[in-house]
């Protein structure tokens, strides 16, 4: 038969059905409230390609090099054009067909869901690989179970095989044909905690159909619900903007705006949860291990839609801090007890004693557990801001020093209050939020954090992605905590922290400590990372400080005047002026390779154009590093550089990455450090999205490596576009890569990737 009905199936059906298939037969056997549909087998699908004799031509097709992207896509092209273009055998098609008349009228709105053999097993999950069809009428049902097919060999899906060591011709595919369920109300169950394992439920819930909890873009309530006693521990209600939904008229899915007076309402009330947890213990006890459940509500009617294990449970979920409610640990108070607002630029609230700070001299009297409040802090603060429980400063924004070292820290800091050194005084107590970006009056704070626990997985299985997610580091001090989130390594360690932490210029320093020290000071800061992280790649940027930042160390005395620094004496252009020190930058790293750290990449940071890499590689080459056996590469972080890129490319970088901060400040003409002008910083902006994409392309044509290692890389709707145009890799601040790894795998689920593997 070419089709078996969801009631006569079960997990013994795997290899004919799919773990899809399989685990709905489950819980309809289980009495589960699961909407009837039937299956289209794995034997089917089979039957189809060897009865059409396809089945030899396809799968030599897809028997490419999975590191060769313009192979994928041209296999998975050839693929999907002969199955597409293949009738269907007639007896297939009636059969198909008239179980489809058997579910409803003419009109009856299907899903039709892909459901591979290997899909959802305990170990691997191959789930969301293949392609889903929503709101299918009888009209375009072959067409859509023939694409279920031909997703079996999309680029991301071909790739996941091949690493995964699953042969391309034992793989088969099933398809799940089952009714709509016209969802009010929709989203994701999670049996027990996705990040530690305890006995709490963790609901997701968005208004209209699931497609956009599942896709990530919509951003849905959060519900916890301890197991043990059955009481709802923490509601987080969203800011839901968006909802998926049928089109009366058409049938077709749409994304809509939701009514405005449902966008802040909580989705789901505690009947509809007891009934969920209710539902997600019986799936949970039947399969005796935590599931990942997608459900819908339809007329007061809860339907469990999907069940499949937390193969991932370490990593694949939201972070503790948003799932569990610690991050509003604090006493709520009211508006009028806070003293200063500003940007909350690192999560956590702290307590204690305020030390201001308005030299570099009075960084001694910041003690362990003070809060650090300073005008804005350069890296030499960093000593203290290690000591400090949180940091607060009167300017900069989310991509500011203080900013980007408190979150690799783990402090919570609040930023751009506008006027924190006079609103405060040394020793008032404070507690500050770096969630609302508040400060207030008094302790609130009682329980402490590790930082390091913080970001560490509770298990070793990560989420599976073809798109690498690694990890920012802006100093030596951070690697352990970094090290811990179970990145696949880092994609920006910035050097001028090592250097700059000494307090002196880096001439200076030579003269008073001779050049060996220098380098020694280098090599041991980049050591320190790479000892963490070997073999996993660790990408060293060379030196990138501002005149402002050099004019406050010693030896900073004759650093030129700027109007803007962050527009002068910097980056690639300061080291090629000086190559005498830029030389010893270079010995560190050749000493390194010579120590065996292989894992160590060069990166250039603010080039313009293919002039400045080839100095740069003739200067590497006088230090004595072969740049073609070492890997090596530039920032994009301005526009000439993104349209100079393929000059680049022929030049021999081995990869690009885009430093949004400063390739949006470029762009758009906004100082990033200049609160008047803050509301202006997009790095979503369309110009900075395009820069991003044609670089992209560009790379890919010339087999270069493309990464970001900015700010942007952290926030989900970056993570989006960079994973649809193909980026190689994404780096993330530290408190940020457990989401990143989430939603990447989230997205590239979803997306098919036409085109840009």
């Amino acid at each position: 038969m070419a089709v078996l009905w969801l009631d006569e199936i079960g997990a013994d059906d795997l290899e004919s059905v799919g773990g899809k298939a399989a685990s709905l037969g489950e819980l309809t056997a289980a009495g589960l409230p699961v909407p009837p549909g039937f299956v289209v087998t794995a034997g089917t699908y089979r039957r189809f390609i060897e009865e059409t004799g396809i089945d030899e031509e396809l799968f030599e097709a897809v028997d490419v090099d999975a590191e060769d992207s313009k192979a994928l896509a041209e296999a998975e092209a050839r693929a999907q054009e002969l199955i597409l273009e293949t009738e269907m055998p007639e007896d297939l098609r009636e059969e198909i067909l008239a179980s489809y008349e058997d579910i409803g009228d003419d009109e009856a709105f299907v899903a039709v869901r892909s459901s591979a053999t290997a899909e959802d097993l305990p170990d691997a999950s191959f789930a969301g690989q293949q392609e889903t069809f929503l709101n299918v009428t009888g009209q375009d049902l072959l067409d859509r179970v023939k694409r279920c097919w031909a997703s079996l060999f999309t680029q991301r899906a071909t790739y996941y095989r091949q690493e995964q060591g699953f042969s391309h011709d034992k793989v088969d595919i099933a398809v799940v044909v089952q009714q709509m369920v016209e969802a009010e109300k929709s989203g994701v169950m999670f049996t027990s905690h996705p990040s530690t394992g305890e006995r709490q439920v963790i609901i997701e819930a968005a208004w209209g159909l699931g497609e956009g909890v599942v896709s990530g873009s919509v951003t849905p309530d959060n519900y916890v619900i301890d197991r043990e006693t059955g009481a709802v521990t923490d509601v987080e209600v969203a800011d839901k903007k968006t909802m998926y939904s049928k089109d009366p008229e058409t049938g077709e899915t749409n994304e809509r705006p939701v009514p405005e007076e449902k966008r802040n309402e909580r989705v789901i009330d505690d009947t509809e949860i007891e009934r969920l947890v209710e539902l997600g213990e019986q799936v949970e006890d039947h399969y005796d291990t935590p599931q990942d459940v997608e459900w819908a509500i339809f007329e007061g009617e809860v339907y469990m839609l999907q069940s499949r294990p937390i193969t991932t449970i370490s990593e694949d979920g939201e972070s503790a801090a948003t799932a569990d409610g610690s991050g509003a640990a604090a006493t709520q108070k009211d508006e009028e007890d806070v003293l200063l607002s500003g940007l909350g630029a690192s999560p956590g609230i702290a307590s204690g004693a305020v030390r201001i700070v308005d030299k570099l001299d009075q960084l001694d009297k910041v003690g362990e557990g003070d809060i650090i409040v300073t005008e804005m802090t350069t890296p030499d603060m960093v000593p203290a801001m290690k000591r400090a429980a949180g940091i607060v400063t009167s300017e900069g924004g989310m991509t500011s020093h203080a900013a980007i070292v408190a979150r690799e820290l783990g402090a919570p800091a609040v930023v751009g209050t506008g006027g924190a050194t006079d609103a405060l005084e040394d020793d008032q107590l404070v507690t500050l939020d770096g969630d609302k970006g508040t400060i207030r009056e008094g302790v609130e704070t009682e329980d402490e954090t590790e930082p390091v626990e913080e970001v560490r997985p509770q298990a070793p299985v990560k989420p599976m992605t073809a798109t690498e997610v690694k990890v920012n580091v802006s100093i030596p001090e951070a690697a352990e905590r970094a090290a811990a989130t179970g990145a696949d390594g880092v994609g920006l360690l910035r050097i001028e922290h090592m250097i700059l932490s000494t307090n002196k210029t880096p001439e200076r320093y030579i003269e008073d400590h001779g050049e060996d020290a220098y380098i020694e000071e280098i090599v041991d800061g980049v050591r320190g990372v790479a000892d963490e992280f070997y073999p996993r790649p660790v990408r060293v940027r060379t030196l990138d400080a501002p005149t402002d930042e050099f004019r406050q160390l010693e030896g900073g005395e004759n650093e030129p005047e700027e109007h803007n620094p962050m527009l002068g004496y910097r980056g690639i252009r300061r080291s090629l002026d000086t190559p005498d020190v830029f030389k010893h930058e270079l010995e560190a790293f050749r000493q390194l390779f010579e120590m065996g750290y292989d894992n160590v990449e060069i990166m250039f940071p603010l080039v313009n154009d293919a002039e400045d890499v080839l100095r740069a590689k003739g200067l590497m080459e006088e230090a004595g590093i072969d740049p073609e056996k070492r890997s090596w590469g530039v920032m994009i972080e301005t526009p000439a550089a993104a349209l100079g890129v393929e000059k680049m490319a022929e030049a021999g970088i081995d990869f690009a990455s885009f430093g949004t901060n400063d390739l949006t400040q470029y762009t758009l003409a906004v100082d990033r450090n200049n609160g008047n002008v803050a509301d202006r910083f997009d790095e979503l902006h369309p110009a900075v999205l395009d820069l991003i994409s044609q670089t992209i392309e560009t790379c890919r044509d010339h087999d270069v490596n493309t990464s970001i290692c900015g700010q942007a890389g952290s926030k989900p709707r970056m993570v989006k576009h960079l994973v649809n145009e193909g980026a190689t890799s994404i780096s993330a601040n530290i408190d940020a890569v457990r989401d990143v790894q989430h939603e990447v795998k989230r997205v590239e689920q979803k997306l098919l990737l036409d085109s840009v593997r």
